[in-house]
């Protein structure tokens, strides 16, 4: 069984029985990380291209250990060392890759929709690294694999997500992904930073952190990003701690097996007290290391083997 698709922009792309693969794939790629030599010669002679119009330091370099550790050419391209500074669209920009016989590109962009529309332009695999506020998929991937890695099963968990679920594409992914699997999802926040029609995702909706902690089994915290904000949506980033930062007060109305995560970077102080990322319960750095072997399992299925065009 391969993936049915060509490219991965969206989860919605996914089946549950393809997300499950994904993750049976990431499995067996952990492994590679932990040897001396971390390499396999699964994707050797093919090119990986990772075009990043937005700053990142997670993302782009869990794709470039990915492509380096299939033994696939990588090559990174920024913003400010493409043609787009010179005003070259990214159907251009497409096209001029495809020309140079690139075997996947995963792209991040700011804008919304950025990553289908290169998938259309192109006869190779796109995977989309995160456009704007829609979706960031291999992000969703990864932390259903640490979910799993912890629990066994995604299959009736509850899951909190807490913050901006307006401006987050990890939000929106994981919600997609978190239900298809079986999860059941609360979003937790302030009203301006929750979409009205969020429910129709089939998720919950909560303004009272306090009030849902005590039945949940994973608290996902997200950035607060006030750099997608025009007006200010809440009052300070200290009353924002005290409504929805997490300490180690509130954790102690938590199950005993919580766990708590954050797709980073991570504001100390604001949405999690300094102590709490580097407690027991957290799985950040996990997240992390998974982010390395998910990431490897999506090009494998994509260029290596598994893949099926439409």
């Amino acid at each position: 069984m391969g993936l049915r698709h060509k490219d991965l922009v969206s989860i919605n792309q996914l089946t549950s029985d393809e997300i499950s693969l994904i993750l049976d794939m990431a499995d067996s790629f952990r492994e590679v990380s932990a040897r001396p030599i971390k390499k396999v010669p699964t994707l050797r002679g093919r090119t990986v291209i990772n075009l990043f119009f937005e700053p990142s330091t997670r993302t782009r370099t869990s794709f470039e250990l990915a492509a380096k550790r299939l033994s696939a050419d990588a090559v990174n391209i920024s913003k400010s060392s493409s043609a787009v500074v010179k005003g070259e669209s990214i159907k251009d920009t497409a096209q001029t890759l495809q020309a140079m016989a690139a075997d996947l590109v995963v792209i991040r962009h700011a804008a919304s929709g950025s990553a289908e529309l290169l998938a259309k332009h192109m006869d190779c695999s796109v995977v989309n690294g995160g456009d704007g506020w829609h979706e960031h998929p291999t992000q969703a991937l990864l932390d259903l694999f640490t979910i799993r890695q912890e629990f066994g099963t995604l299959q009736g968990l509850k899951v909190a997500i807490v913050g901006d679920i307006a401006h987050s594409r990890v939000a929106r992914s994981n919600i997609l992904a978190l239900t298809k699997m079986g999860a059941k999802v609360i979003v937790v926040g302030p009203p301006t930073l929750i979409p009205k029609d969020i429910e129709e995702l089939g998720v919950q909706v909560s303004h009272d952190l306090d009030s849902v902690i005590p039945e949940i089994d994973v608290l996902y915290l997200l950035r607060i990003q006030l750099e997608r904000q025009g007006e200010p949506l809440f009052p300070s980033l200290s009353e924002y701690a005290t409504l929805f930062g997490v300490d180690k007060r509130r954790l102690l109305m938590a199950k005993p097996d919580l766990i708590v995560m954050h797709p980073g970077p991570i504001n100390r102080g604001v949405e999690i007290a300094p102590e709490i990322a580097d407690m027991p319960q957290s799985v950040i750095t996990n997240q992390v290391t998974n982010g390395v072997a998910v990431r490897m399992a999506v090009l494998y299925l994509l260029i290596g083997g598994g893949a099926q065009d439409e």
